[in-house]
C-alpha cells in the first residue's frame, strides 16, 4: 500500500482507499477515493501544500487539476500560513475569518473574529439562496445571529453597509426592520412604524412610534384573527427587551384597526 493510504470497505463489501497524513503532530484525513493511485496522489499534494517553501493562495486552486477537494485545500493552507486547524474551510485574519463556500475562492463570505468559534463547529449550507447551519437538529438562517427574521428582504430589512453581501461582519449589518409585519416610514421627517398583516393582501393593523410597539400590535392582531376564527398559521414577534409584565402592559394599552374584529375567515 502506498504510503498515506489504507484501505475500508463499504456496507456491500466494495473496497476503496483513504488517505491521511500527520503534520505538526496533527493527524489529517483527506478523504476517500476509488483508487489507491488517487488516495495516494491526494497524500502527495498535502504534503506538497505544508512543505512548500512558496506562498500558496487559496485562489491558486482552479490553476490546475486537484485531487484534494477545495474545502480541504482551504484546510491545509489555513493550517500552514497560521498554524491552527479547523474542520471547515476557514481562513484566518487579524481581526476576521473567511469563510469559502462552493468551490469559489474569489467570494468567501467575511466574519468577525467573535465568531470563529461558532463556525468553527457549524458547516455553513446554502439552500434556495439562504445560508443555514445545523444547530441542535435544525436549519438555522445565519442572519438569525444579528437579530433578521427568516426570509427578510436584504435592502428593505437589512442591508450591507458596504454593498459587499459576503461581508458579515457586524459593523458591516444594518437592520431595519427587526420584526415580523413591522415597516419603518418617514412622514413629514418623523419615523413611524407600521404594522401590518397579510390576508388577502397587506392590511394595516396601525402606526406607531416605536417598532417595540407594532411588533406588540402585530402579535395582538394575530391574537384578534385567531378569536375570529382563522385558522391562518402566522409567526408573533419574541421581544427580548421586554420581560412578560412589560410585554402585557403595551398589549393592554396599544391600539389596533378595529376592522381586524369585523373579519371573519
Amino acid at each position: 500500500m502506498y504510503p498515506g493510504v489504507y484501505s475500508a470497505k463499504k456496507k456491500d463489501g466494495t473496497i476503496y482507499y483513504r488517505s491521511s497524513f500527520t503534520c505538526k503532530s496533527k493527524h489529517i484525513s483527506l478523504g476517500s477515493f476509488a483508487t489507491e493511485k488517487e488516495a495516494h496522489k491526494a497524500y502527495l499534494e498535502a504534503n506538497d501544500i505544508m512543505n512548500s517553501k512558496k506562498k500558496i493562495l487559496i485562489t491558486d486552486y482552479n490553476k490546475k487539476k486537484r485531487i484534494i477537494n477545495f474545502e480541504k485545500w482551504v484546510v491545509l493552507i489555513n493550517y500552514k500560513d497560521n498554524g491552527i486547524y479547523f474542520k471547515n474551510p476557514i481562513y484566518l485574519f487579524p481581526k476576521y475569518f473567511e469563510y469559502y463556500l462552493d468551490n469559489d475562492p474569489y467570494a468567501p463570505l467575511k466574519f468577525d473574529v467573535d465568531d470563529l468559534f461558532f463556525y468553527s463547529t457549524h458547516k455553513i449550507m446554502r439552500r434556495g439562496g439562504h445560508l443555514f447551519v445545523a444547530d441542535y437538529g435544525m436549519q438555522l438562517n445565519i442572519l438569525n445571529r444579528y437579530g433578521i427574521k427568516n426570509f427578510a428582504v436584504p435592502g428593505k430589512d437589512y442591508l450591507f453597509i458596504n454593498n459587499d453581501n459576503t461581508d458579515y461582519r457586524y459593523q458591516n449589518i444594518k437592520i431595519i426592520n427587526r420584526y415580523n409585519g413591522v415597516t419603518k416610514e418617514n412622514k413629514n421627517n418623523l419615523q413611524i412604524f407600521v404594522a401590518k398583516i397579510h390576508i388577502n393582501g397587506d392590511f394595516i393593523i396601525g402606526r406607531y412610534k416605536t417598532d417595540i410597539e407594532a411588533a406588540v400590535a402585530y402579535n395582538k392582531a394575530i391574537d384578534t384573527l385567531y378569536e375570529n376564527g382563522f385558522t391562518i398559521e402566522y409567526q408573533k414577534n419574541y421581544i427580548d427587551s421586554l420581560d412578560t409584565k412589560e410585554y402585557l402592559e403595551i398589549y393592554d394599552q396599544i391600539k389596533i384597526s378595529k376592522k381586524l374584529r369585523a373579519l371573519v375567515p
